[in-house]
């Protein structure tokens, strides 16, 4: 029997019934999925027609036209050239530059103490994991917030620069902040160091394609002359080609300051203390929960094959453990990250103090919290998404 796109020809039975499409599995995604965006893009829409209202009743202007005007904000510290005559744009560069450079070292060095503790905690040394333990119970249960001012408040009590502490020689440690001694850089500096990256990463990928080799025909290749050619040699033959000089310039307490070599604010360095001492407690745990989910058996075979404690520990419990450890350490890093707008709170000059002087100055407090919002997720996505590339390579491999 023939059937038109009407059903003109079907059989009663053979007609889908209004039931029978509500139960198909298919429509119901359809129809949920087509709900959802309505009431995503319908509370959009509505928070947006609310929000012009309210801003033409009061008359604001909005936009980000200000992002042009000079910004007449003082910021004292900069790793790009700043003045208060630039405009907000670069002054938010600024203030992003500087969130970003905290919250770089804070993840470097919270991840190396952090990793220590956690194995330092398993230490068969009685007094050594004790030790770890209290570390980690203490400074994870007291709020981030208070830590950052119990440690501006100790750098506030440090003597004046006139009798500035000098643990060793150099190194300068005063209410003006931590001072040391830093290298005259030079445009010859910057090549080198260039070469010297370029040397490392090309001696990691001959390593790796050694280590590769050597799986498949079990034979050992000698590469460490190589290495050390670009490595050492390569850095050195820059630096002599560009006429590199190497002189440390030393601080000097001269007054009411400190001149010459390298300094960090007190309240750099309160943020970055606090941010490392906070969130090591919170890697520890990381890390010794990843190394104990590592079986016994393992320890076992490394035992009977001969290895040492800190070989097994170096080439089996490690990369195994890394497979629990990256993903909790992943929402660490991104906790870490955003903790450091609470800089605010001692005065150091991210992203988030320098919008908040901006919207004091001029207003335009939508547009800068929507700046804020973006940079961050920005950066949150992009530290996601480096460790879940990293966590690919470390997963295990099924054939």
């Amino acid at each position: 029997m023939a059937i038109d796109t009407n059903g003109v020809g079907m059989t009663e039975a053979s007609r889908p019934s209004i039931v029978g499409i509500l139960t198909n599995v298919g429509f119901r995604r359809l129809l949920w999925q087509a709900v959802t965006a309505i009431v995503v893009f319908g509370s959009v829409a509505w928070m947006v027609s609310n929000l012009q209202n309210n801003l033409a009743v009061r008359n604001i202007t909005s936009g980000f036209g200000f992002l042009g005007s000079e910004a007449g904000l003082p910021i004292a510290e900069h790793l790009v050239p700043y003045e208060p005559t630039d405009s907000y744009f670069r002054a938010l560069l600024v203030g992003t530059i500087n969130t970003l450079w905290v919250a770089f070292w804070a993840i470097l060095l919270s991840t190396l103490i952090g990793t220590s503790i956690g194995v330092a905690r398993l230490s068969r040394n009685w007094l050594l994991a004790k030790v770890a333990s209290v570390y980690v119970e203490f400074f994870r249960d007291i709020p981030l917030l208070l830590q950052l001012l119990l440690w501006y408040t100790v750098l506030q009590k440090l003597p004046p620069v006139r009798q500035a502490l000098q643990p060793v020689t150099g190194v300068i440690l005063s209410n003006r902040g931590l001072s040391f001694p830093s290298l005259m850089w030079q445009p010859a500096h910057t090549w080198t160091l260039l070469a010297l990256v370029l040397g490392i990463v090309a001696a990691y990928f001959i390593a790796r394609t050694a280590t590769r080799k050597r799986l498949d025909d079990g034979k050992h290749r000698t590469i460490w002359p190589l290495v050390l050619v670009l490595v050492v040699g390569l850095p050195a033959v820059v630096s002599l080609m560009f006429g590199a000089s190497y002189v440390l310039e030393f601080p000097e307490a001269r007054g009411f300051n400190v001149r010459g070599g390298s300094s960090v604010s007190p309240e750099f360095f309160a943020l970055l203390v606090g941010l490392v001492v906070y969130n090591a407690a919170f890697i520890a745990e990381i890390v010794r929960s990843g190394l104990q989910s590592v079986g016994n058996g393992q320890h076992e075979a490394a035992r009977a094959l001969g290895l040492r404690p800190n070989s097994t520990l170096k080439w089996i419990v490690f990369p195994q453990a890394l497979r629990v450890i990256i993903p909790p350490l992943t929402s660490q890093y991104l906790n870490l990250t955003k903790s450091s707008s609470l800089a605010v709170a001692i005065g150091y000059q991210d992203l988030v103090s320098v919008a908040n002087t901006a919207m004091n100055q001029g207003g335009h407090a939508i547009e800068l919290v929507g700046i804020i919002m973006a940079v961050y997720l920005t950066i949150s996505l992009t530290i996601s998404l480096l460790m879940n590339i990293y966590n690919a390579r470390m997963a295990l491999v099924e054939r």
